[in-house]
C-alpha cells in the first residue's frame, strides 16, 4: 500500500469511530439535571420555591472554625493593645506637669482664679468644658470651692473640675435676676456684721441673711459693731433681743476701743467664716483688728449720705495666723434669695409659725387678711413689731420676682 493510500485509509478510520461515537450517544437515554442536595426532589415548579422551609443559613466553614478564628482574633487585638498602653505609659510628660492635684479657691475674678495648693497660690485658668448653663448661677467657680488642678510647669494651672459643695451663700445676679451668683462656697458659719450707727442697723438685711444660711445648712452669727456710736446701749441691746430669743448668737464690737474683738477671735479660730453686711459696717477692720498683718484696705463712710463705700471688690479667702480662714465679701445693699416662694418664707420665722394655726383662714399670708392671729400678737408685743416689719418686706419683695 502506498503512502498516499495508508493516509487515506486512517482518515476513514478516524471519520467512521467519529460516527460511531455519535451513535453510540443519541441511542442513550437523556439524564435528569442534576439537583443541589438543598433541593427537594418533587420540585416540578419554581413557585414551589417559595413554600419550601429553608434553613436560615448554610455552614460553609468546618464547625467550631468561626469562634476559633473570634478566639485567634480577640487574643490578638489584646496583645496589640496591651502594647500600646505600656507605650504610652513610659512617655514623658512635660516637665513639673502635675495632673489632678486638688486645691482651694482663694479669689475669683473673670476668667481666672487664684488656688492654694500644697501650700502655695496658682494662678488658674478654667477648664472649656465648665460651663455653668443649666445650673442656675452665673459663675463656675466661687471662693471656697474645692478644684482639681493640672499644672503646666509655668507656675500656672488649669482647673479641671469643681468638687461637689456642701453649702453656699448666693445673691441674685445683678443683670440676670432669674440667676443666682455663688459668693462663696463650703464655709463652716457666716458671720453677719451690721452697724449700729454710719450705716444705721438695718434689720430687714439681717433677716435675708439669716434666711440664706438656714437654706444652706450655714450656721450663722450677728455682729453689731461700732456699738462706741450707741448713744444709748440699751437701745441696741433692746432691738437685738428678738435675735436673742430666738437663739442666734450676737457679739457686739468696735475697732475704736477693741470691745468684743477677742471674742469675735475666738469664734473665728479654726473655723471657715464668711463675713457679710452692708458697705461700710466695718468688715475689713474687723478682720485687721483680729490680724494686723492681713493689712486690708478700708475708708470711712460717705460725709453726704452716711453711707459705706465699697472697698472689697470682689470675695477673696484669707488664712488666720490663730487657725482658720475668712471670706472678705463685697458689700451689697440689696440680697436677694432666690427661688424662695411666699408660702415659704413664715417657716423662716419660728415666732409666726408658733401663732399662725390660731389664724381664721388656713392659707392666711398674715399679711391684710382679717382675723390674723400674727397681727394679734403683734399688736399685745408677743411677736418683735421689728421683725414682722421685716417679714412683710420680704414677703413684698418676693412677689415680685
Amino acid at each position: 500500500m502506498s503512502s498516499r493510500e495508508n493516509t487515506e485509509w486512517q482518515h476513514d478510520v478516524a471519520n467512521k469511530k467519529r460516527k460511531a461515537r455519535k451513535q453510540l450517544k443519541s441511542n442513550r437515554k437523556p439524564k435528569r439535571p442534576r439537583r443541589k442536595g438543598w433541593m427537594p426532589d418533587d420540585l416540578d415548579d419554581l413557585d414551589t420555591l417559595h413554600d419550601i422551609d429553608y434553613p436560615q443559613s448554610e455552614r460553609i466553614m468546618p464547625h467550631g472554625e468561626r469562634e476559633r478564628r473570634r478566639e485567634v482574633e480577640a487574643t490578638a487585638l489584646a496583645a496589640l493593645n496591651a502594647e500600646e498602653t505600656e507605650a504610652h505609659d513610659h512617655e514623658e510628660l512635660p516637665a513639673e506637669t502635675t495632673p489632678g492635684q486638688t486645691g482651694v479657691v482663694v479669689e475669683v475674678s473673670s476668667g481666672l482664679c487664684r488656688v492654694a495648693l500644697n501650700g502655695r497660690s496658682v494662678i488658674c485658668g478654667l477648664r472649656g468644658s465648665l460651663s455653668a448653663k443649666d445650673t442656675g448661677f452665673t459663675n463656675v467657680v466661687a471662693v471656697g470651692d474645692r478644684v482639681t488642678v493640672s499644672l503646666d510647669g509655668s507656675d500656672r494651672g488649669v482647673v479641671e473640675s469643681v468638687l461637689p459643695r456642701q453649702n453656699i451663700l448666693a445673691r441674685h445676679d445683678v443683670f440676670y435676676t432669674h440667676l443666682q451668683q455663688v459668693l462663696v462656697a463650703n464655709a463652716d458659719q457666716l458671720l453677719i456684721v451690721a452697724s449700729w450707727r454710719e450705716p444705721h442697723l438695718w434689720p430687714e438685711l439681717v433677716d435675708r441673711y439669716l434666711i440664706a444660711a438656714e437654706r444652706n445648712n450655714l450656721p450663722p452669727l450677728i455682729c453689731v459693731n461700732k456699738i462706741d456710736l450707741a448713744d444709748d446701749l440699751a437701745a441696741c441691746h433692746r432691738t437685738l433681743q428678738p435675735y436673742l430669743d430666738l437663739g442666734y448668737h450676737i457679739l457686739y464690737t468696735s475697732t475704736a476701743t477693741g470691745e468684743g474683738i477677742p471674742e469675735l477671735k475666738q469664734t473665728l479660730q479654726g473655723r471657715t467664716t464668711v463675713l457679710a453686711g452692708l458697705s461700710g459696717v466695718g468688715k475689713s477692720s474687723l478682720l485687721n483688728a483680729i490680724q494686723p498683718s492681713l493689712r486690708i484696705h478700708t475708708q470711712d463712710v460717705s460725709d453726704y449720705s452716711y453711707q459705706g463705700r465699697h472697698t472689697t471688690a470682689q470675695a477673696s479667702m484669707k488664712e488666720l495666723e490663730i487657725g482658720g480662714f475668712v471670706v472678705d465679701t463685697p458689700g451689697i445693699r440689696e440680697f436677694g434669695l432666690g427661688g424662695l416662694q411666699r408660702v415659704e418664707l413664715v417657716r423662716f420665722y419660728p415666732e409666726i409659725t408658733a401663732v399662725a394655726d390660731q389664724c381664721r383662714f388656713p392659707d392666711c399670708s398674715h399679711t391684710h387678711e382679717p382675723g390674723c392671729a400674727v397681727k394679734t400678737a403683734v399688736e399685745q408685743g408677743q411677736v418683735s413689731a421689728v421683725r414682722y416689719h421685716n417679714y412683710g418686706c420680704i414677703y413684698d419683695s418676693l412677689g415680685k420676682r
